[in-house]
């Protein structure tokens, strides 16, 4: 029977300021390097950094797998991908505008 050590989970914590390139992003997210361009070429993910190559912050990487998510299990276009996310990011502004005026 294994310890109590075997069975704990082990991770990686992401924050805004994090970088990643875009191999790293792709791994950590499962898809190929090319769902990733496509999704900075449609607006869903922006790119903090240029040269010398581009670079992405933690926040990517939560939008990039809600939009693999939303892509592979919806079946929803890239651009309607872009649109679900914006919708999204609407939602949880609103849900925060909300929650600071309760306070």
């Amino acid at each position: 029977m294994g310890s109590a050590h075997d069975n704990a989970l082990s991770g990686e914590i992401f924050d805004e300021y994090t970088l990643l390139n875009v191999d790293e992003l792709s791994r950590l997210c499962a898809v190929e390097r090319t769902f990733i361009i496509e999704l900075v070429e449609e607006g869903v993910l922006e790119v903090i950094e240029i040269s010398p190559e581009w670079r992405f912050s933690g926040r990517a990487l939560r939008r990039a797998r809600t939009a693999s998510r939303l892509q592979r299990d919806l079946q929803i276009n890239l651009p309607g991908v872009a649109l679900a996310l914006e919708l999204l990011d609407e939602l949880e502004h609103l849900r925060r505008a909300l929650g600071s005026a309760h306070s």
